[in-house]
């Protein structure tokens, strides 16, 4: 099978190295992929919101089956035209990922479908918001309706820190046509994790969980990120914690999708905070996470692109996924001032050595080939994956490959895994 992953980041870096251990796979192409990524697969000069591009591409290069990563093309339709010129495309349709695209669809879809949540108000005029923060209580989360990177929602811990974060959405225009409606929540209390199935609509087949961080400094301190790092699985979820979620959770996504018409097949992301009162929504996403999915893939041991068909086929039922024991550690390595402004174009020093350390993998996201090295070209530059017998063996694993890496101004966070060794 000729194969298309779209995306350059660090997840799509992982879903090639995935991908191209299937016998299934005897071409893998990425658009528009990254260094790391260009020595798995050929890029193709494509950005991944280029969907008239790319449709045109997998029709000329007979490509069977095109692999979406991001979110940004789902929410933008890629799914719904690949469909409509015949091609096999692995990804919900459009009216799926609203459940991504639209925090005020999302909150109104769990809410119709009795899916616990935060309790929460949405609003399309500032007025309106500012006079439900007046009358709120605790601490609030300020979500801009629209994508934003991961970077839409404000955590305010008072009521002035509130307003400034519906002025920062709504009059600044921080987050751009992202802010045209907010959603405002009670701020839930207690340790989340990140939960990714797939689905084919009737099915529903979740992965290895994980746990995300998600603030750029060490003790979940700094401004909310892409992600800094994450690890698998989560000991928070524990096996009757799981059945929880997929009886209260996963199976009424399902079934409100089919309510709602929507045939779903592809990833269904959900962040679920466990609560006291037990594991409530914080968001879906309609994709694998990133970083997660660094930490998911290598513990992986059936044949992705297999369990890919089965989704798009609706046989997912007929398909079973077997895991590696072992823990996996993800940290990310980013450019000093992620996810504020950062400089590009540094040299990256130590890769080689990095990735011949034993269950070790370095993704790459933010970096490209340049005169014969591999340089900056984003926030997130690497996420050093190493394998384990436990987390704790895991993590010093994958730190031990970030002390061999060098590039000018790096950042990385040096307490990734921690809330798994206190457990």
């Amino acid at each position: 099978m000729k194969i298309l992953v779209i995306g350059s980041g660090g997840r799509e870096h992982a879903l090639v190295w995935k991908i191209s251990q299937s016998p299934l796979a005897e071409k893998v192409y990425c658009a528009p992929g990254n260094a790391g990524i260009a020595e798995l697969a050929e890029l193709v000069p494509l950005k991944a919101d280029d969907v008239e591009g790319l449709r045109n591409f997998a029709a000329k290069n007979k490509i069977d089956l095109t692999v979406v990563g991001p979110e940004v093309p789902l929410v933008a339709g890629i799914v719904d035209e690949f469909e409509k010129s015949g091609l096999r495309i692995f990804g919900p349709v459009r009216a799926g990922a609203a459940l991504e695209g639209s925090k005020a669809f999302s909150k109104k879809f769990m809410q119709k479908n009795g899916i616990p949540t935060a309790e929460a108000g949405i609003f399309s005029d500032r007025d309106s918001a500012v006079e439900y923060v007046k009358s709120a209580r605790g601490p609030l989360v300020i979500k801009a309706d629209g994508l934003a990177a991961g970077k839409g929602v404000l955590i305010a811990r008072g009521r002035e820190e509130a307003l400034d974060a519906v002025r920062t959405v709504m009059v600044d225009r921080a987050f751009g046509e992202a802010g045209n409606a907010v959603v405002i929540e009670e701020c839930l209390a207690g340790e989340e994790a990140s939960i990714i199935a797939f689905t084919d609509g009737k099915t529903i087949a979740p992965l290895a969980s994980s746990q995300d961080h998600k603030r750029a400094l060490d003790n979940d301190e700094g401004l909310n990120t892409g992600g800094m790092g994450a690890y698998s699985p989560a000991p928070v979820v524990t096996d009757e914690l799981m059945e929880r979620i997929d009886r209260e959770i996963l199976q009424p996504t399902v079934k409100g999708l089919q309510r709602e018409n929507i045939v779903f097949r592809g990833t269904v992301y959900v962040g679920i905070m466990v609560t006291e009162s037990g594991p409530k929504v914080l968001e879906y996403n309609v994709r694998l996470g990133d970083p997660e999915t660094q930490a998911i893939l290598p513990r992986m041991k059936s044949d992705i692109v297999e369990i890919m068909l089965a989704v798009i086929e609706g046989k997912l039922s007929q398909v079973s996924v077997e895991w590696d024991e072992r823990a996996a550690v993800c940290v990310v390595m980013a450019s000093g001032g992620y996810p504020g402004s950062y400089a590009k174009g540094m040299a990256i020093t130590g890769l080689d050595e990095a990735a011949k350390l034993a269950g070790t993998i370095v993704f790459h996201a933010g970096t490209k080939a340049q005169g014969g090295s591999v340089v900056t070209s984003g926030g997130r530059v690497l996420g050093v994956t190493a394998l384990g017998r436990d987390i704790r063996t895991a993590v010093a694993n994958a730190y031990r490959a970030v002390s061999l890496i060098k590039f000018d101004k790096m950042h990385f966070r040096s307490d990734i895994g921690r809330k798994a060794l206190i457990k």
